[in-house]
């Protein structure tokens, strides 16, 4: 059974940077695309980025273009995001899931196994 770990979280200052990390264990074979989903107290749960099982494609919400970047190291069974210029609106706990296959999707129901989550808190 595929296991995910969050990783990076942590309290910044509005346009600060953080990168978080989720490393996978129990993997056997194939690609796995994984998503980052991020829930804000009160709020529905929101897909952030993906990217696919061969790191070919990558998507973004259009809240967060040009500001978190996703990027994985089949080698070291890790995803990252890294994110940049943080706003307070970011503040939520960070999910990282797998799906099996090369698909990357921001839709959470696709993805089969889920980490606990990281908190990241943007606040001065």
């Amino acid at each position: 059974q595929l296991q995910l770990v969050e990783s990076g979280g942590g309290l910044v200052q509005p346009g600060g940077s953080l990168r978080l990390s989720c490393a996978a264990s129990g993997f056997t074979s194939g690609y796995y695309a994984i998503g980052w989903f991020r829930q804000a107290p009160g709020k529905e749960r929101e897909g952030v980025s993906c990217i696919s099982g061969s790191g070919g494609t990558t998507k973004y919400a259009d809240s967060v273009k040009g500001r978190f970047t996703i990027s994985r190291d089949n080698a070291k069974n890790t995803v990252y995001l890294q994110m940049n210029t943080l706003k307070p609106e970011d503040t939520a706990v960070y999910y990282c899931a797998a799906a099996h296959g090369n698909v990357a999707t921001m839709r959470g129901r696709n993805y089969d196994y889920w980490g606990q989550g990281t908190q990241v808190t943007v606040s001065s």
